[in-house]
């Protein structure tokens, strides 16, 4: 069989197999309607507030904070729409390099005149401009900012600690699209000044279509989703009691090996950033020192080339399971545009390499290996 390399784990990662075994022995056993008052029920909803427990334990905050939704866009979506619609705001601040879920979400509402929409600034490679943002907000009405954590194609970072103290000082609304993140670095929602986070389960190993939203106690928002009384009636809708129990376990278990981890796929980046330096013409997209860049993300330009359009399809004929970008985006013929926000030479190829803690040494030599023949093919 042909060696297959998976490195697109921003865009899902491999479920890790102690959880698919949670997740397998709760549905053997735990079948029952949560919202039923009989044991089958009672069982169910035990099973649901104990993983609410568990996260909220890991996160730092209380388990009333801690609301579970089908996955991030859903998550990102109520925050937004429900931080605003339902506070009454009239200004909403983000950066042309957020999530579609987050950027478009903000641009619906704005078209619908809900809100004036302003971008702060980014730099070439993804930082916001600080004092930009501040001046926003000093400069308008009480207003919801949007800005996330870890760019999901690029990797920067953003000092959300320093976000949240601006907009406490303003007394704004601030909202963390902490997707790419939960699991992989430490939140403590204790001392974070932060109104609403969001987590993807299949961005930490866990399973596809559940995730969170923290909302925090001092912020009041109504249901995006009604239809029942779940989720303390914030969210209508039977819960995902498998895919919940799954969203516990793979955070626990990123918790308790997360230093581990985070040293392993960091050697691994910093491994493929020195050989790909090796290729004339190679340049990298976004932030690349340890304490500026999410260490599972690398995005690289190549050299222009012939058939640049064709890279990912020949890495993949080689093997190697990379992409252009955001997962979500894919399909379309507009390009990244978080390249495009932050100023890349639209002519040059780029590719978003992601780590996982199943990744190995091995594999990235063989990955660039194949990077160096499909370049000099095409060169």
């Amino acid at each position: 069989m042909a060696t297959r390399i998976y490195l697109d784990n921003a865009a899902t990662t491999p479920i890790d197999p102690e959880v698919m075994k949670q997740m397998v022995q709760v549905m053997e056993s735990q079948f029952g309607n949560p919202s039923s008052i009989h044991a089958h029920g009672r069982e169910a909803r035990s099973l649901i507030e104990k993983a609410r427990k568990t996260i909220a334990g890991l996160l730092h905050t209380s388990p009333a904070e801690i609301f579970f939704t089908s996955g991030g866009t859903e998550a990102d979506n109520t925050a937004i729409r429900c931080g605003i619609i339902d506070h009454g705001l009239k200004h909403a601040i983000t950066s042309r390099i957020e999530h579609h879920a987050v950027v478009h979400t903000l641009e619906a509402l704005e078209k619908a005149g809900v809100i004036k929409l302003s971008f702060v600034d980014t730099d070439s490679k993804g930082n916001i401009d600080y004092a930009q943002l501040e001046q926003l907000l000093q400069n308008n009405e009480r207003t919801f900012v949007s800005l996330m954590h870890a760019n999901n194609e690029i990797g920067t970072l953003t000092d959300i600690e320093r976000v949240g103290e601006i907009c406490e000082k303003y007394n704004a609304l601030y909202h963390c699209d902490t997707v790419q993140t939960v699991g992989h670095y430490v939140h403590d929602l204790s001392k974070l000044k932060v109104h609403f986070m969001v987590c993807a389960a299949h961005k930490l190993h866990g399973p596809k279509g559940t995730g969170f939203l923290y909302v925090n106690h001092k912020v009041k928002i109504n249901p995006m989703i009604y239809g029942g009384s779940q989720e303390r009636n914030m969210r209508g809708g039977t819960e995902n009691i498998y895919g919940i129990a799954g969203l516990a376990k793979a955070l626990e278990m990123a918790y308790a090996d997360m230093e581990a981890h985070q040293s392993h796929i960091q050697g691994l980046k910093d491994y493929m950033i020195e050989q790909l330096s090796q290729i004339p013409g190679v340049h990298f997209n976004g932030e690349t020192d340890a304490d500026k860049s999410l260490y599972t993300v690398l995005n690289v330009s190549f050299p222009e080339m012939e058939m640049a359009d064709m890279l990912l399809f020949s890495l993949d004929i080689a093997g190697i399971s990379a992409s252009g970008g955001s997962a979500c985006s894919s399909g379309t013929n507009i390009g990244s545009h978080v390249l495009n926000g932050i100023g890349a030479n639209p002519n040059r190829p780029a590719v978003r390499f992601s780590f996982s803690k199943y990744n190995t040494l091995q594999e990235i030599d063989f990955a660039i290996s194949k990077i160096k023949e499909v370049c000099a093919v095409n060169a």
